[in-house]
């Protein structure tokens, strides 16, 4: 079979779905554009500023794919790529939409704030307590594993430092004119096209002219631009950078399909699915762990609901923005998948140990885009540079949104130190940035982070959790998010149990220790849930 049929086909699937289920689903949410959404009801030109439903859905992807729909596919074709492309199609579609958008529209409900608040609001203070904790704890150790990534990554390869450099600067200007021309729909699409042709000459200009420093260096530079983007206005930094991002994601996805079309490789590798694996374990769970923002994943709520919500100038840009967000993200993992499937598997198996994954990515897929007639080495490198921003992404985008978090969770604490935290940007900010600081000194965080797949999954199990108790207080029929809901659970607790075990077997007992306390969590936060619901069962339906 030819890759570009696999493409095809799975471009009509997601396509149909966003028409079809898509409509179905948001119809459910009760989304209503007659309802003011919280960017203008609270609009504080900061984190609440009303923006244009192309920006925020380009701020929103970048904010969702990093590395994460390349990496997790690649590895999990080790038990076929069928599988693989079966879970990313039916996950993206029924599990990962479903969550992002459902995430999204009960913020909007909420005025724009995150899970945790919602969590306190549906299933009370105490679930909102542990999920707070337990988000934080995840995004910090997010923060301290990409700020090492970012930071080796420059280090080795110094023109991506200057084009990510050359990139910020160019995202500030466009803020500012963006704010200068303002509505104005045309004047938009000319500075947005001065905007990526800069950004893809940048590309070209990093490379020309290397930034060489040392890697504490490139940390401390690191987190301090983290902590400048979550201070300053969402859309002066933020949001202007990922928006022209994205079309750097949208430029690699659009070179690929052609270049897949004119190359026309063969699959090679095998349709044999093995059930197990002596390194990774089990298909189940382990395949739906390690496929997360293909299909479905946590840290997508903690984005929908924390920035995103913040950004929609209207309820009905929610399906765009999340459910085709979504979807836009599992046809890249579909394209992931795609990159490696032109190998037989014993080359694949060779590549994927000796190379790693992204390396597997980019030299598959830029020898794709190669057949358009560009250099191969610059197509690879194109694609490499592309992984590379989006980790930057999901830096900026982790920071601000530990921050959100913390200041939510002191929201509920009465005392004058309480409600400083929790309304000082700042400091709040600054304590993110400690905490990560101590992480990276410590060394822990590769110690920590193989549990991150189990967690991230625990993250969507409990979002969908909480949007279902939403929708049942409604008195809407809550099937289409339960079923997925009950079977994350099931993934979760089975990994976690799993990995629990295997670490305990391996004398690792801090990994052990927090694999156990993730299962007594989610089954706590599962009975918080019941009790909810149990005192509601007799109250009439609330409105939407």
């Amino acid at each position: 079979m030819n890759l570009s049929v696999l493409l095809v086909f799975s471009a009509i699937i997601l396509f149909s779905a966003y028409k079809i289920y898509g409509k179905f689903v948001y119809k459910k949410f009760g989304l209503n554009d007659n309802n003011p959404a919280p960017s203008h009801t609270l609009r504080d030109g900061v984190d609440y500023e009303p923006s244009k439903p192309i920006v925020v859905l380009g701020h929103h992807f970048a904010s969702i794919a990093g590395a994460g729909p390349i990496v997790g596919p690649i590895i999990a074709v080790t038990f076929g790529w069928i599988p693989a492309v079966i879970w990313i199609l039916v996950g993206g579609i029924f599990f990962g939409a479903v969550h992002d958008l459902g995430s999204m529209a009960t913020s909007l409900k909420t005025e724009g704030k995150s899970i945790g608040v919602i969590i306190r609001n549906q299933i009370g203070s105490k679930g909102k307590q542990l999920f707070v904790i337990f988000s934080f704890s995840t995004l910090i150790l997010v923060i301290g594993v990409f700020a090492d990534i970012i930071a080796k990554t420059f280090v080795t390869n110094p023109g991506v430092a200057s084009a990510s450099i050359l990139f910020i600067l160019l995202a500030i200007g466009f803020g500012i004119v963006n704010k200068i021309v303002g509505d104005r729909k045309s004047a938009f699409i000319i500075i947005t096209i001065i905007g990526v042709v800069l950004m893809y000459f940048f590309v070209y200009l990093g490379m020309l002219v290397p930034i060489v420093l040392e890697y504490n260096t490139w940390v401390l530079i690191l987190l301090g631009y983290a902590f400048i983007a979550s201070v300053t206005p969402v859309s002066m930094l933020l949001q202007p950078r990922d928006y022209l991002n994205s079309f750097l994601l949208y430029g690699m996805i659009i070179a690929a399909v052609l270049g897949v079309f004119i190359a026309n490789p063969e699959i090679q590798m095998s349709n044999e699915i093995h059930f197990t694996d002596e390194n990774l374990g089990f298909i189940f769970p382990v395949l739906f762990v390690t496929i997360a923002c293909g299909a479905i994943s946590g840290f997508h709520s903690l984005v929908a609901s924390g920035t995103t919500s913040k950004q929609l100038d209207r309820e009905s840009d929610a399906k765009v923005v999340g459910f085709g967000g979504m979807l836009i993200e599992s046809f890249l993992a579909i394209i992931s998948v795609g990159a490696v499937v032109v190998l037989t598997r014993t080359d694949y198996a060779a590549q994927l140990s000796s190379t790693g994954p992204v390396a597997l990515f980019s030299n598959g897929l830029g020898g794709m885009i190669a057949s358009l007639g560009i250099s191969e080495q610059f197509a690879i490198g194109f694609v490499a540079l592309t992984v590379s921003a989006f980790a930057l992404t999901t830096l900026d985008t982790c920071t601000r949104l530990a921050r959100f978090t913390l200041q939510e969770y002191f929201e509920d604490v009465p005392q004058a130190a309480g409600q400083f935290l929790a309304t000082n940007r700042y400091v709040s900010t600054g304590i993110v940035i400690l905490f990560s600081i101590l992480l990276l000194l410590s060394g822990e965080f590769t110690t920590l982070w193989p549990i991150f797949g189990s967690a991230n999954q625990l993250l969507a199990a409990l979002a969908l959790l909480t949007i279902a108790v939403w929708l049942i207080k409604k008195k809407v029929n809550a099937l289409f998010v339960t079923i997925p809901m009950f079977f994350m659970f099931t993934v979760t607790l089975a990994s976690l149990g799993l990995f629990a075990w295997k670490n305990f077997k391996d004398e690792v007992y801090v990994l052990s220790i927090i694999a156990a306390l993730l299962f007594i969590l989610a089954i706590s936060l599962m009975v918080l849930a019941t009790k909810s619901l149990k005192k509601e069962v007799k109250e009439p339906a609330k409105a939407l």
